[in-house]
């Protein structure tokens, strides 16, 4: 059987975390919605059906095979989280949840007139869901709406995805304390040093291979590790963190996931928030994601107010934004892509793309300038900026411009 991905219009919730990416790559507990449906689904992934301003992105990410000609498709939305293993809707059927489709399988002759836009379009997409015998989804999977979905998840995943404990591949140097140790996996390559606290004692720790943890760090599970980050000395991360591959972390953080490829190396207080990639928190950079009045949190979502129903919201942090020293984000604070916010006068709880933001006011970043840094840092990290990846990130500032109209107001 044939796996094929699909964004919805639902991805515009998600916005400014998928301005640069398909929602399926987004990260929860210890990997990408990618990796759960595969691995749950069992199915091969042959092709996919995105936005057409990430095609060229996309399809330099993923190798994919040609389909088999003559079985079936299971078509399953991008956002959906899969908690254990599933077998596909039958043929004809599509599971459907408030008005929303999460999968459908259907013959492979129906394959060849789909398009991207069917999936974005609602109203073709209910006239075309509507030929198919709706389901009720199995209770494993449900579908990502918001960015504060993915950190209410995070816990959880970590929990049911860190379940290697009791080995010790990586060095632990005398003086480091491992509290429940069966619920602790250390990658090889990984340096554990003097005086860390590894404490699984509420949940696991897992720590992929090549991180580096430096002396008086304490890590209370659940918590994920993605290879080659570094935890700098001193650190607290509190449960719930899930921290992408090759990141600089410090400081204090909790309940929060890092996409991977950013940097929050200094003191200063993370919560409840999803930070994209390549962004650079300031020293002394803090996030509220509490209000005094201890009440449910409005977020800002493409610059209009949507109640989130959450008591704890932090920081939604788009890729290659940048913090200064001393930064302070309000509760439920919504930074899209490429900004830079360097003011301690009061940052707005919703601060658009590209968005150049000091203590004289808010102006427009230069698209070029945004190019060229974005080139410099990943340099930095060995990784190229691809021509792809370049001519998205001009195509996105003139989309984010339009959509994120209210912020500029």
């Amino acid at each position: 059987m044939n796996l094929v991905l699909f964004e919805d219009a639902g991805y515009s919730r998600l916005l400014p975390l998928v301005w640069l990416r398909p929602v399926w790559q987004l990260r929860c507990g210890r990997d990408r919605l990618i990796d759960k449906i595969q691995t749950h689904f069992g199915l091969r992934l042959v092709d996919v059906f995105c936005r057409p301003e990430l095609a060229d992105v996309v399809f330099e990410t993923h190798a994919f095979i040609h389909r088999e000609v003559g079985a079936a498709v299971t078509l399953v939305n991008g956002r959906l989280l899969v908690r254990g293993d599933v077998s596909p809707p039958a043929k004809g059927t599509a599971w459907v949840a408030d008005g929303e489709l999460l999968a459908a399988t259907i013959e492979p002759k129906a394959f060849d007139s789909l398009d991207a836009d069917l999936f974005v379009t609602e109203e073709r997409l209910g006239e075309w869901i509507s030929h198919l015998k709706p389901e009720a989804p199995p209770a494993e999977v449900g579908l990502i709406r918001y960015p504060w979905d993915l950190v209410g998840a995070n816990a959880g995943e970590l929990e049911r995805q860190c379940r290697e404990g009791g080995r010790i591949e990586g060095e632990v140097a005398a003086g480091a304390h491992l509290l429940h140790v069966d619920a602790i996996r250390v990658g090889a390559g990984a340096k554990i040093s003097p005086g860390v606290v590894l404490d699984a004692e509420a949940g696991p720790i897992h720590i992929e291979p090549g991180v580096r943890i430096e002396p008086q760090v304490v890590v209370q599970g659940p918590c994920f590790l993605g290879r080659d980050s570094i935890v700098r000395a001193g650190a607290v991360l509190r449960e719930g963190m899930s921290i992408g591959p090759v990141c600089r972390v410090g400081g204090e953080c909790a309940a929060s996931i890092f996409q991977g490829y950013a940097n929050k190396q200094h003191d200063g207080f993370l919560g409840h928030s999803f930070v994209g990639s390549w962004v650079n928190l300031g020293a002394d950079t803090v996030t509220s994601d509490l209000k005094n009045t201890y009440g449910t949190i409005r977020v800002a979502i493409n610059g209009q107010p949507v109640e989130s129903g959450q008591r704890f919201v932090g920081s939604c942090i788009g890729d290659h934004s940048k913090t200064g020293i001393g930064t302070i984000l309000p509760t439920g604070c919504v930074i899209g892509v490429a900004s830079n916010v360097f003011t301690q006068a009061g940052v707005p709880k919703f601060v658009p793309s590209f968005a150049w933001l000091t203590m004289d006011g808010m102006s427009r970043y230069r698209v070029d300038k945004a190019v060229e840094i974005a080139r410099t840092v990943m340099d930095r990290r060995g990784c190229a900026l691809s021509d792809a990846q370049a001519a998205l990130l001009r195509d996105t500032a003139a989309r984010a411009s339009k959509m994120e109209a209210a912020g500029w107001c």
